[in-house]
């Protein structure tokens, strides 16, 4: 099974968990809305102004240069009163504009001011065109009882200030999705034992702590499972009561075909085994099935594989079980700076780093060169997770390809955005 064919069999099966719950606005982020959210007042509630200069009537402007002011109209201090012939009110970004006054004369047009007997300012001003672009009417940004934000929206930064300005202080969103992560490997111990207390053969166990890195931007709660020992009763019961606490399980290692790889055979004796192993590189040894009512990935345990198929399958399953869209893999063409070993069969993606180019102009297709070069951070073994350190993108050689020289247009998956 190819990448995406794994995906769209991963996002048709899996739906979003069921409970909601409030929270308030200011813990809301990164959350998924589970209900309409409609303004309760027009945004903005009053004519504002859009710059800072005076408020006058239009009709005015047309005929007089020299207008009294007899006020000032500033954000959360509004004149109170009516414009009448011949005035004006100075007035401020955001200020209410005066009842009456039409257009805003900007105060970088002011041609010069003086105060006659009376005490009273008058400003004159340079003949200029007359624009109605600087007053925002009642509802210029939303109108009241319009839907601000709709069920599946995750509440980015951007959203909740826009709930915010509508007065929203309390919003319904789906409920954390219980997440348990389990290493599977009778040679791992955790960080922490000194090195000289390892034993032939004990290796620190670190993908239980990448993906739990790589899960903190969702709205998941991680629940904390002990270690899976190379054994099938004891690999059984450790999943049968993982299953049992979560909506999702994530193993890595002991899902490919060695002697000691039993949480594949696992899924299939005890629930539902939905495919095993994808043409896929690295990550050719993943497992998804159900155990009850949990899903459950099997990774695969080499450091980079178990990375790899976290960004491009397990991440985005979960996006739908938090309540909204998979996103889309984002591929952006970038030329390659250094060769490219591949062999034909398996998509491969590699650790790459990508930067802008330096478009010289000497040759007559350079405009229509991406504007990105990328290279790979050297050798890909699977096992070699400090090459994933200074990465900021995957390099996706599609399975057709062979050897890729330097030059080669190739597409690019940004970490950025995988990680977003």
């Amino acid at each position: 099974m190819d990448l995406e064919e794994a995906r769209q069999a991963l996002f048709a099966q899996v739906s979003a968990v069921s409970g909601v719950e409030q929270v308030a606005l200011s813990q809301a982020k990164g959350r998924i809305l589970a209900e309409t959210v409609k303004a309760q007042l027009s945004l903005p509630p009053f004519p504002a102004s859009a710059m800072d200069g005076y408020a006058v009537r239009q009709q005015d402007f047309a005929d007089a240069a020299t207008f009294k002011v007899i006020g000032e109209s500033l954000a959360g201090h509004p004149f109170h009163g009516a414009i009448g012939p011949g005035e004006c009110v100075r007035i401020f970004t955001g200020a209410v504009v005066p009842q009456g006054a039409d257009l805003i004369v900007l105060q970088e047009t002011l041609a010069g001011e003086e105060t006659p007997a009376d005490g009273r300012l008058e400003v004159r001003f340079e003949p200029q065109q007359i624009s109605e672009d600087y007053i925002r009417p009642i509802g210029n940004d939303a109108q009241a009882g319009q839907a601000l934000a709709t069920p599946g929206d995750c509440l980015s930064p951007f959203l909740l200030g826009t709930l915010a300005a509508a007065g929203v202080t309390q919003i319904c969103v789906y409920r954390p999705v219980l997440v348990g992560i389990f290493s599977s490997g009778d040679e791992l111990v955790d960080p922490g034992v000194p090195p000289e207390e390892l034993l032939l053969g004990q290796i620190y166990d670190s993908n239980s702590f990448t993906l739990a890195s790589l899960l903190q931007h969702l709205p998941v709660e991680l629940v904390r499972l002990p270690r899976l020992a190379d054994e099938p009763a004891a690999v059984a019961s450790a999943l049968s009561a993982a299953a049992k606490r979560c909506d999702l399980l994530i193993t890595s290692g002991g899902v490919s075909v060695g002697d000691a790889d039993f949480v594949g055979a696992t899924i299939a004796r005890l629930g539902e085994l939905a495919f095993w192993r994808l043409n896929l590189k690295p990550g050719k040894p993943l497992a998804f099935g159900k155990l009850g009512d949990c899903w459950i990935f099997g990774l695969p345990g080499n450091p980079v594989s178990t990375i790899v198929t976290c960004l491009l399958l397990v991440l985005p399953t979960l996006q739908v079980m938090c309540g909204t869209l998979p996103k889309p893999l984002l591929r952006v063409r970038a030329v390659l700076d250094s060769p490219v070993s591949h062999q034909p069969g398996r998509a491969e993606y590699q650790r790459g780093i990508y930067q802008m180019s330096v478009r010289t102009g000497e040759h007559e297709d350079a405009a229509e060169q991406p504007a990105l070069r990328v290279s790979h951070t050297g050798e890909q073994g699977s096992n070699r997770l400090s090459t994933f350190a200074g990465a900021n993108c995957l390099i996706e050689i599609p399975k057709h390809c062979g050897d890729l020289a330097a030059g080669a247009v190739v597409d690019i998956l940004p970490l950025s955005d995988l990680l977003n």
